[in-house]
């Protein structure tokens, strides 16, 4: 597996030199600056390129930009309203610059209005680190006391609503506004002040939008990019939804094995596949993560490597950011599926035998906590995480594991 590391450019706090001292092999990155639906240009990607492959010294970092995270997919195209056929013809033009600089592997997601969603982006552990968090009654407070979504109501279980109404009542102003905050911070865009009248018109948008129409609009869209991505010599991974349930009234897509199965069936070919992501898959209990990547092995082009903790058995419930091998996820598990993934593309001479991963989001620890970086994406939390994969990467990796009659193995 190849070990990278997502930077969010030079105003991320974790540098390069971080990055160099965490030991990752390539760097996950992606230009947020530019609008989404428009181009990327050559020469803002070449500009990236040159921003990690040199460090703020002049030398040469030794690192380069592998993976792109996230070419975003307008909410226009999701839709299909408004300029949704400028933006994928402005997305090919993407994709064609992108292939030109030697890239192969480009990340995206289909989730309506949300990127992500937590309620609390520095959840106190008793050890003192702080994680990332959904506790679904805070997220029901803001659903239907804050945001006041008509059919919010509605879609609340009686159990759920009255925890929130109890919850919401011991809230003071503060607390109220943090998690609208928390909410929100997932909306594209959110860096720049967002108001929850701009929330309510991006749902409104997608009243007339049920699940059986959007996955319809998603496969409209990889039918006409897939093409173009196949014939470029690009990887296109779709990341799984976060959390993988519905939210607000908004439907997801891409929550569980069978929504992958379906994608990449009705547009079958080795450029449609799967960013598969332990963390937000992991929220689920009935996700078999080492199954899936060994059933659906062949289309994994990137590899988040993440650990939750479900609390309780409701579903859809809340969940929290664990140590990478603390959670719900076998991490060993999927490790080793991994593996053999590799194993079989090697044996079957696949250029990209070799699959990237990330270690995906960490708790903050030691000096994260006075860092400020981006939520989830702590330095030392991620080193950690890091540390911890790469371990089991070795171990399983060992010829006194990995014994020569072992199918696919070496």
């Amino acid at each position: 597996m190849r070990q990278t590391w997502r930077w969010f450019g030079p105003h991320d706090s974790v540098s390069l030199r971080d990055m160099l001292q965490a030991g990752v092999e390539g760097v996950v990155s992606a230009l947020h600056h530019v609008p989404t639906g428009a181009i990327w240009t050559p020469q803002e990607i070449a500009q990236r390129q040159s921003e990690i492959a040199q460090l703020p010294s002049g030398a040469p970092s030794g690192l380069a930009w592998e993976v792109v995270e996230s070419l975003p997919v307008s909410e226009d195209i999701k839709r299909q309203d408004g300029d949704w056929r400028a933006h994928i013809a402005a997305y090919t033009r993407s994709l064609e610059n992108i292939a030109r600089t030697g890239i192969k592997v480009v990340c995206y997601n289909f989730m309506p209005v949300l990127d992500w969603t937590r309620t609390d982006l520095h959840w106190p552990r008793p050890d003192g680190a702080t994680c990332m968090r959904f506790d679904l009654v805070a997220f029901a407070a803001f659903d239907l006391f804050i945001l006041q979504r008509p059919g919010a109501r509605d879609d609340c279980p009686a159990e759920i609503a009255d925890l929130a109404t109890a919850r919401f009542a011991l809230m003071d102003e503060g607390a109220r506004a943090a998690l609208a905050r928390n909410v929100v911070f997932g909306l594209p865009g959110a860096a720049q002040q967002v108001t929850l009248s701009d929330v309510r018109q991006h749902l409104a948008a997608y009243d007339a939008i049920p699940a059986q129409r959007l996955r319809a609009h998603f496969i409209d869209f990889l039918s006409e990019v897939v093409p173009v991505t196949e014939r470029l010599g690009l990887r296109l991974c779709c990341h799984p939804d976060d959390p993988p349930f519905d939210l607000i009234g908004l439907p997801r897509i891409m929550s569980c094995e069978q929504d992958f199965t379906t994608i990449t069936t009705e547009v079958d070919s080795p450029a449609n596949g799967i960013t598969l992501c332990t963390g937000s898959l992991g929220a689920r209990s009935d996700v078999d993560l080492a199954g899936m990547m060994e059933r659906l092995g062949p289309k994994v082009h990137f590899l988040h490597l993440r650990n939750v903790k479900r609390e309780g058995t409701r579903w859809p419930g809340s969940f929290y950011e664990s140590r990478h091998l603390e959670g719900d996820v076998d991490m060993v598990a999927v490790m080793d599926a991994a593996l053999r993934e590799e194993a079989r593309r090697k044996a079957e001479g696949r250029a990209d035998c070799s699959i990237p991963m990330r270690p995906d989001h960490g708790q903050d620890i030691l000096d994260d906590l006075s860092r400020a970086a981006q939520p989830g994406y702590p330095a030392i939390g991620r080193l950690k995480g890091l540390a911890e994969l790469r371990g089991i990467l070795t171990a399983l990796s060992h010829p006194t594991i990995r014994a020569p009659s072992t199918q696919f193995w070496p």
